[in-house]
């Protein structure tokens, strides 16, 4: 197996601002392995940086890897396990290299990775269009930019939350996917605003209370009329024994899952607890997002709009058709760079 890689700064169209952080940039690792007889597969790690993880820490995680050890048929567990020795945390890196690995596996098994899975292209679920925090001016601009997505996902959080739904609706009727992402810290108003969001159309909403605040969560997942989800609560399979019950279901999103193997293990002990599935994103290339459009068919809600969000997607942008990807039949990530992209060496 041979390893080469590069740092990618994916830049976003508009400032992406949520309840606590803003940034115009995402600092990416692409990953290129090509494994016996020239087959090639590709992973990315985005590192957004409230998660911790740069270039530098990429590198010298890869640098431990013993590359030596991935012989197919792959074992991802085993493969997981190996990588969670090496280090702990590194989700995103790990996230790249189980990628790639699934590209790879589904170019030797000459099946794409949907199918591997077991996801129903049938099933693709719509995905939305994510407008982050901004003024009204700017959000039009946002949504304008949503042409051809049939749901929208809203971040709240701060002091303006239903000037940003106002000014939403005053342009658009799309359901509304809404993400808080810890912003909210009083239950009587979270409760009361939840309410009010339900009477906008909103369909479910994400991390409304700190993400410590098992009690305070779990409150408003009880009297909640709209479905209430683990984001920032839930990163790996580890973390999901401690929501049942404090949530109606979790987002799962691949640089916090360590890649597409734990995170459908995640879908599968979701469905066991009778928890509902959103798949998500971070700021991503068309690698990682095809990654997880390859399992969407097996959850309830999608959110894959990273390839949308940004201006130099280094890739062609998955099909979509009526607000849902199409799923190709193409063995592995189905992945189509764009003509003369020198992305890596020769």
């Amino acid at each position: 197996m041979q390893a080469r890689y590069i740092s990618f700064n994916l830049e976003l169209k508009h400032t992406f601002s949520i309840a606590k952080f803003s940034r115009t940039n995402t600092p990416l690792l692409l990953l290129k392995l090509t494994y016996k007889d020239g087959v090639i597969g590709y992973g990315e790690a985005s590192m957004v940086p409230y998660m911790g993880e740069n270039y530098e820490s990429a590198e010298a995680f890869l640098a431990k890897v013993d590359w030596s050890r991935f012989e197919f048929p792959f074992d991802f567990k085993e493969i997981i396990a190996y990588l969670d020795s090496l280090a702990p945390g590194h989700p995103a890196i790990k996230a790249a290299i189980d990628i790639a690995l699934n590209d790879i596996n589904g170019k030797l098994r000459h099946k794409p990775c949907y199918e591997i899975y077991g996801a129903n292209p049938e099933n693709m679920p719509l995905t939305s269009y994510t407008i982050g925090i901004d003024t009204p001016e700017v959000i039009r601009e946002k949504v304008a930019d949503a042409k051809g997505f049939k749901v929208l996902k809203i971040k709240l959080g701060r002091d303006n939350d239903k000037e940003l739904i106002n000014t939403i609706r005053s342009i658009s009727d799309l359901p509304l996917y809404v993400d808080a992402n810890q912003g909210w810290n009083n239950r009587k108003n979270a409760i009361e605003m939840i309410y009010w969001l339900h009477d906008q159309g909103v369909v479910l909403i994400e991390q409304p209370m700190d993400k410590a605040d098992r009690e305070g969560n779990a409150w408003l997942t009880e009297r909640s009329p709209i479905p209430i989800l683990a984001d920032e609560a839930v990163q790996r399979l580890a973390d999901m024994d401690n929501l049942r019950g404090a949530y109606h279901g979790i987002n799962i999103k691949l640089m916090k899952s360590t890649g597409m193997y734990e995170a459908h293990q995640m879908i599968l002990k979701a469905r066991s607890f009778g928890m509902k599935v959103l798949i998500g994103c971070m700021s991503e290339t068309s690698c990682a997002t095809l990654a997880g459009i390859a399992l969407a068919p097996l959850c309830d809600w999608a959110d894959l709009d990273g390839p949308w969000l940004t201006k130099n997607n280094p890739f062609t942008t998955p099909e979509m058709i009526n607000g849902k990807y199409v799923l190709k039949n193409i063995p592995g990530l189905g992945l189509e760079q764009i003509e003369n992209a020198n992305l890596f060496y020769p």
